[in-house]
């Protein structure tokens, strides 16, 4: 087993489903672990690291929007949802539950894999040079731009994977307004044709409330009207 070979736990109810995406990934070099449902998943994620998880939306018992939810409030691992809904209200849904992505069945095999690469690469990468920190303060907020890291009051606040990719974008132009679409092309934050816009409009709401004391009048992630979204930082 190489070391940095990414794991990846697939959580589907349907056994054949859940086969075959382990075996697809498995043969295209990733580590998969399966689990049947959200209980058997939280089990497998108490004994094993994994890099990403592949989660079914609709699962009996407790739902994978359910899940993911309740992972959010523990773990960062970014989540690829699957869905057999195709409406964008259902696909913001998952967005808002916690999800980086989401991918409607049926899909092409090839498109699963092309998910997952993009989301891994989109995982920021931990730097070992404490030399010289590029850090974003904003009031009570200060985010590592190196780290992709963000502590509130000195506590560390748990970011998705999209989420520190926009903030990261955003801190690294301070005071120049971007486009929704730029942040998509940036972050791949909703990325898929319907719904692009307002999956953005989501994540810059989950940012808020992480790094503004009043996430309704926000001071530093601003709303710049007919134009996007800018950081105004300290």
């Amino acid at each position: 087993m190489v070391a940095d070979t990414p794991h990846i736990l697939v959580v589907d109810d349907d056994d054949r489903l859940r086969e075959l995406l382990r075996k697809y990934l498995s043969d295209n070099g990733f580590i998969v672990i399966s689990a049947t449902d959200a209980q058997n998943a939280r089990a497998k994620l108490a004994s094993l690291a994994f890099d990403l998880i592949v989660l079914d939306l609709m699962m009996p018992g407790e739902s994978g929007l359910d899940f993911a939810a309740d992972l959010r409030t523990t773990s960062d691992i970014p989540i690829l949802m699957l869905t057999a809904m195709g409406e964008s209200e259902d696909r913001i849904r998952g967005l808002e539950h916690g999800a980086d992505d989401y991918l409607t069945k049926p899909f092409e095999p090839r498109e699963l894999l092309l998910r997952v690469n993009n989301i891994l690469k989109r995982v920021p990468q931990r730097s070992e040079d404490d030399d010289a920190p590029r850090i974003i303060t904003m009031g009570a907020a200060c985010f590592d731009l190196d780290r992709g890291v963000l502590k509130v009051d000195d506590q560390p606040v748990r970011l998705t994977t999209v989420e520190v990719q926009l903030l990261k974008v955003l801190a690294e132009r301070p005071g120049e307004p971007l486009t929704r679409d730029d942040l998509i092309e940036r972050t791949g934050a909703g990325a898929d044709a319907s719904g692009g816009g307002r999956a953005v409009d989501v994540q810059v709401t989950r940012l808020r409330r992480k790094i503004e004391a009043d996430p309704k009048l926000p001071r530093y992630l601003q709303t710049v009207r007919g134009k996007g979204y800018v950081l105004m930082p300290d």
